[in-house]
């Protein structure tokens, strides 16, 4: 066979292979089988913020003075905004590490799939247990602690763009954050030291107005603050914006911060992210 045949073999063998963004949806398919497998996984996504808000919010169950609302209900929203960086940062940055220190992702580099397809199989499965995490926390907010479903359907609209962007931004930080470990052993520290520090200083834990100045301006530097006060905004009534620093939901700069770090966050994605351990060149 002559060279010019061999190439030609080998473009039409090219065409016939399945796009990207097929092969992410298989990916992303076989993720969520792969993640449903690992039941000490499954019941520790889901059950982590749920046995919070029943803890805090049965601690915590006077009303909030000025707000009109109970502490119950103000830890809804807060968990479920948790919930949703759980299900992208810390899920990512953990599994894409392990997955790095096994040499999975070596030799999934190795194999002709796109690298975008092993992305968008980890956006899937960060999309399916992101959603299905806020209906059990939002079902739970609902049925016991007197969280009232919004509406106006523009209500909604907010909702649906803040969950976007918020696991979003979350997602890509996870993935860039994923390379920091140096091996499996050590990817449960480094990325769930910050996610806690990350719940304090930015009201998941203590309700806003009651922390100090300097810890919000810190916790205004990531996602989960804006994140946290969009999903007040969606579920509480404007009387609780008396709790906020600007006494303001503030619509328009969370989109702007969360859009912020969707950018950056991809970013250090493209500028950190590694098939291989540092040790392995």
């Amino acid at each position: 066979m002559t060279t010019t045949a061999v190439r030609a073999t080998a473009r039409e063998s090219a065409a016939s292979l399945p796009g990207a963004w097929s092969l992410g949806l298989r990916r992303g398919a076989l993720e969520i089988k792969q993640f449903f497998r690992q039941r000490e996984q499954v019941v520790f996504t889901f059950a982590f913020p749920v046995v919070f808000l029943f803890l805090f919010a049965s601690i915590f169950r006077d009303d909030v003075r000025g707000a009109g609302i109970t502490s119950s209900q103000l830890y809804v929203p807060a968990m479920t905004a948790s919930g949703i960086m759980s299900t992208s940062f810390q899920s990512l940055g953990i599994s894409i590490a392990v997955e790095r220190d096994e040499k999975v992702l070596r030799r999934l580099r190795g194999t002709p799939m796109p690298p975008a397809a092993y992305f968008l199989g980890k956006i899937w499965l960060v999309l399916f247990t992101g959603v299905l995490e806020t209906a059990i926390l939002l079902a739970v907010g609902t049925g016991f602690y007197g969280v009232h479903l919004p509406s106006d359907p523009g209500r909604w609209f907010d909702f649906a763009w803040i969950f976007v962007l918020g696991l979003t931004a979350c997602a890509l930080l996870g993935i860039a954050v994923s390379s920091v470990p140096r091996s499996a052993k050590s990817a449960s520290s480094v990325v769930v030291l910050p996610f806690l520090l990350l719940q304090f200083v930015s009201g998941v834990y203590i309700a806003v107005n009651t922390l100090p100045g300097w810890m919000l301006d810190i916790g205004a530097l990531f996602p989960l603050k804006w994140l946290c006060q969009g999903l007040r905004g969606v579920f509480l009534p404007d009387s609780a914006k008396v709790l906020e620093q600007a006494h303001a939901w503030e619509f328009g700069r969370i989109a702007l911060v969360l859009g912020a770090w969707c950018a950056g966050g991809l970013v250090l994605c493209l500028l950190t992210f590694r098939w291989k351990n540092r040790r392995d060149g």
